[in-house]
């Protein structure tokens, strides 16, 4: 997937800033996301990728700028406006980020009572969580529960978990980090087929580089706090920059 399409904008930054105390983590970024497009963002550890994405779902508020999802600046929203939208960005947590305490069907059934779908039929709830697993390839491991599944089997349940909520925007933080080359090629192979059969446009943070050429249509490079290039993986590979290419080496 390497070529770049011209959707219709489904999140847009600008101008987006973040400090803690004198520590600059974001010097006014700029980013766009596209309808059915997955965009790696590159960059060392420490140059608030995390930070970006803790930004876009307001689990951290910038100092300045605007972060529009679907035309809604969701900065300049009130907490009860903001949840709703908050439903169509799915986060897929490096680790996983399940609740040791609960099987993965009680793990994939929080985000459905956490929407406030407490009244929804258990038969409907059921076919929810049996269809994320479906589309995972997990759909025997329902009544395990965390601690019986492997770092693969994890991030799975972890994409599973987020895809029942049928998400419009998808952000990945390193979703193949700690894998074996097989597993990190499977999970990107599955990052390919949920924005198929979900149409979700994805932000990914990855650099493993087979991740990268099996998603990505877009690359772009944070450093320092700001985005110093951007475009097809084969334009990043061979970029004039040496800090860009640095990557691919």
């Amino acid at each position: 997937m390497n070529e770049r399409e011209p959707h219709k904008l489904v999140l847009s930054i600008r101008g987006l800033k973040k400090s803690f105390g004198d520590f600059h983590i974001l010097k006014g970024v700029d980013l766009d996301l596209r309808e059915k497009q997955n965009l790696v963002i590159l960059g060392h550890s420490g140059t608030g990728k995390s930070v970006l994405f803790k930004c876009i779902v307001r689990l951290i508020e910038p100092d300045e700028g605007t972060i529009r999802v679907f035309d809604q600046n969701i900065l300049e929203l009130e907490e009860d406006d903001l949840i709703p939208l908050r439903m169509k960005i799915g986060y897929v947590f490096q680790g996983g980020a399940l609740y040791d305490s609960l099987s993965v069907r009680q793990n994939l059934e929080f985000p459905l009572r956490y929407a406030k779908k407490v009244n929804m039929p258990q038969s409907e709830m059921d076919a929810l969580v049996e269809e994320a697993l479906v589309n995972v390839g997990l759909i025997e491991s329902i009544d395990k529960m965390p601690s019986e599944l492997s770092g693969g089997m994890m991030k799975r349940i972890g994409l599973a978990r987020t895809l029942i909520l049928k998400p419009e925007i998808l952000l990945y933080d390193e979703p193949t980090t700690g894998l074996d080359p097989v597993t990190s090629g499977e999970i990107s192979e599955l990052i390919l087929k949920v924005q198929e059969e979900y149409n979700t446009s994805s932000l990914i943070i990855s650099h493993d580089l087979k991740c990268i050429g099996i998603t990505a249509n877009e690359v772009q490079v944070l450093k320092e706090g700001e985005f110093i290039a951007g475009g097809t993986l084969d334009e990043m590979k061979n970029h004039e920059d040496p800090f860009v290419n640095s990557f691919f080496k």
